[in-house]
């Protein structure tokens, strides 16, 4: 009779026998990863998934979609990418151009010719234009989408790179332009330069031609920072350099001074988030705060002139008060202007502050779109560009996006928004109904959640069940073409749930689903799923859940403690050994999330959300599929790694993906993106019996393959 091993255990966290499986580039381990891959494929990867493929790559490329843009001076910029195009193109234009039908691009980097000529599986990452001339720009790139990147420089009017310029081998961080011919430097390269979690520990000085390894810290932190970054204020009258240290994932403390280091810290709430123009200053405190001898609540929104700040004054105006489901989400500045935006039980509203000496007057943008989900940003890339302008993007479940321009400056009821581009219907939604519904979780919590789907059903409804939870992010209903197309069009239906943990009911939500209650923000999932079944829509077999990154570890757990209330599982670029996160690659960065497993507190919480330990023999575990890139420098790929060599040695029917490129993503092109949405979708079909057809409805339950 042979003995199935079950570690790790909770009972022996610490013997792990598929710890070689970390090692993200050995031989060993990539041996197992290309046997594996090999096997669902395998498994998954026939006429369907190509099919599918095909049609979410016709999607992602379509020459209609809407190209999203940033503005440099006179220039909107861009970068697409497309079928002949796969890697991308970085190009310009004007605004007046691109609200014609067909823009005008001026082409400024061909990333496919690039990659070829230079040998290097190049993936974009960013832009950063000299703000002065405009003549120059350091381009971040990485290899395979991962997050460590290089620099180098390249030249707007010759369309080359600079081959004595700023340019700096791979590593995690950033640059800030000074001028033409100085940058602040936040990287990691070079020895004892980075964090425990791979980030900038320094802040240095870059004199054009001079080595970036001997130029000099004006500022660091402590190797058990999160890391540090530099920017110059070009709205303040006099040239200011902030310097922002991060302790924390949720904690930021701002200091100021010149390019010489730091004078003067700001004394604001580590936990707070805040931002300036000009001498004016607005502050998001994440708890209540005491001071100047009055209490600001928490997710108040409220604001001070900057410079009476600095000498003592703590006389602050409140601009924005939140209620039980009324939340701040979020606030830029734009031309001296303050946009807000928050949620009213998970309707999108705006207002806008103008500060003044003796007050600041308020606006409430009515004629943004207030339905679905709506998004607002300034047009202009830099602060101090900025003009009025802003871009918003408005879209629902059913109904595709469409991209519109706002001056915050016009006067109503002249200041309606224009619409610049709407992209296409990327499936049929004709038949789909929107509805919204609470289930109550473990403690009586109502948890929202959104219901996309045909109108009427039988109580057997193939359903995609999704959730995110984690760091403050509000997940809201959006349109989602690879679910409309693989989902929604064959008649199943798609569930998106606001479980805590998330931001949507500001800070109180956010912290009752982190650290020991993330356990609270799982029960909510499964809550969700448990309603659906209530409610008559489906049965438990024919629920497919799926989730990424914090998402993967809601998916691992539902795996371990709520197995009986799902069918399929799609666990994607996860965190499950929760005994060891802080130890692979970015992982310490999240603690402020999570907790700390070397903290026996934190430990006896974790421990129950650490599926890699809580996985045991002999449960009624669901068909999972657990998958990853092995160029994700985030969240290390051993994570699905080991979950998956775990639950099959247990005997599980457990599949795992691993694709070459995409860094903490799908892919890094549009065929890479749709191969991984489609076989993740094509598998959790298989899993929950479901031959999708949008006619005669679900086919018949088949077992999974082992």
């Amino acid at each position: 009779m042979t003995t199935i091993d079950p570690r790790p255990t909770l009972n022996a966290p610490d013997v792990d026998p598929y710890l070689w499986l970390e090692d993200v580039e050995g031989e060993r381990s990539l041996a197992w990863t290309a046997s594996q891959s090999a096997r669902t494929l395998k498994h998954f990867g026939g006429t369907q998934f190509e099919r599918d493929h095909d049609a979410l790559k016709a999607i992602f490329d379509r020459p209609d979609r809407i190209p999203l843009i940033t503005r440099r001076g006179q220039y909107l910029y861009n970068f697409w990418q497309d079928a002949g195009n796969p890697r991308g193109l970085w190009r310009r234009t004007t605004l007046a151009s691109y609200k014609d039908a067909d823009p005008q691009w001026e082409l400024l980097l061909d990333l496919d010719a690039f990659a070829a000529s230079d040998g290097e599986d190049w993936t974009w990452g960013s832009a950063s234009i000299e703000p002065e001339k405009r003549e120059r720009a350091v381009l971040r790139l990485s290899r395979g989408g991962s997050d460590a990147v290089v620099h180098r420089e390249f030249d707007l009017s010759s369309r080359s790179f600079v081959a004595d310029g700023f340019n700096l081998p791979e590593a995690k961080g950033g640059i800030e332009w000074l001028d033409p011919n100085t940058l602040l430097l936040s990287s990691a390269l070079g020895d004892g330069m980075a964090t425990r979690s791979g980030y900038a520990r320094t802040v240095r000085l870059w004199k054009r031609g001079a080595d970036p390894l001997t130029a000099p810290a004006i500022f660091e932190t402590g190797f058990e920072s999160n890391g540090v970054s530099g920017q110059l204020d070009r709205t303040a009258e006099n040239e200011r350099l902030w310097f922002i240290e991060t302790p924390a994932f949720f904690e930021k403390i701002g200091r100021i001074g010149d390019r010489s280091g730091p004078k003067m810290q700001i004394d604001l709430p580590r936990d707070a988030r805040w931002n300036g123009f000009g001498d004016w200053l607005a502050v998001w405190p994440r708890k209540p705060w005491t001071v100047g001898g009055t209490t600001h609540a928490a997710d108040a929104m409220i604001g001070i002139s900057l410079s009476s700040f600095i000498a003592g004054e703590r006389g602050f105006s409140t601009l924005f008060e939140p209620g039980d489901r009324l939340s701040l989400q979020s606030f830029f500045w734009n031309d001296g202007k303050l946009v807000i935006s928050y949620l009213a039980n998970l309707v999108p509203r705006f207002e806008i502050f103008t500060p003044g000496p003796q007050e600041w007057t308020r606006r409430a943008l009515d004629t943004v779109p207030r339905k679905g989900t709506v998004d607002l940003w300034p047009l202009d890339t830099k602060l101090h560009e900025t003009n009025g302008e802003v871009l918003v993007s408005a879209q629902d479940p059913i109904t595709p996006p469409q991209l519109l321009l706002f001056d915050l400056n016009a006067v109503p009821p002249l200041g309606a928004p224009v619409i610049l581009k709407r992209s296409p219907e990327n499936f049929d939604s004709s038949g789909l109904v929107v509805t919204c519904h609470e289930a109550v979780s473990i403690d009586d919590e109502l948890i929202p959640y959104t219901q996309v789907g045909p109108a009427n059903g039988n109580g057997d409804a193939p359903v995609h069940l999704s959730a995110y939870g984690g760091f403050g992010i509000s997940l809201l209903p959006y349109y989602n073409s690879p679910l409309g197309k693989l989902w929604l069009e064959r008649g199943g239906t798609c569930v998106v749930a606001n479980i805590r943990g998330g931001g949507e009911f500001g800070t109180r939500w956010h912290d009752a689903g982190r650290r020991e209650g993330k356990r609270l923000a799982h029960d909510d999932f499964a809550a969700v799923a448990a309603d659906l079944v209530r409610r008559g829509i489906t049965v438990p077999r024919r629920i497919a859940a799926e989730g990424g990154c914090n998402g993967g570890l809601l998916i691992a757990n539902m795996l371990t403690r709520y197995p009986e209330r799902f069918g399929g599982l799609f666990c994607r670029i996860p965190l499950v050994d929760m005994r060891r996160y802080t130890k692979l690659l970015a992982g310490a960065i999240w603690i402020d999330e999570y907790g700390d497993p070397d903290k026996a507190d934190d430990w006896a919480f974790l421990r129950e959300i650490s599926a890699y330990h809580t996985a045991t023999p002999g449960q009624p575990y669901p068909p999972i599929l657990l998958a990853t890139t092995k160029r994700d420098d985030l969240v290390n790929p051993g994570h699905a790694r080991k979950m998956a060599a775990k639950l099959q040695a247990l005997g599980y029917p457990a599949y795992f993906y691993e694709s070459g490129a995409g860094g903490h993503g799908p892919g890094t092109n549009n065929r890479e993106r749709a191969a991984f949405i489609a076989l993740g979708n094509n598998f959790l079909r298989s899993a929950i019996g479901w031959q999708a057809d949008r006619v005669t409805g679900a086919g018949s339950t088949r077992a999974m393959p082992q």
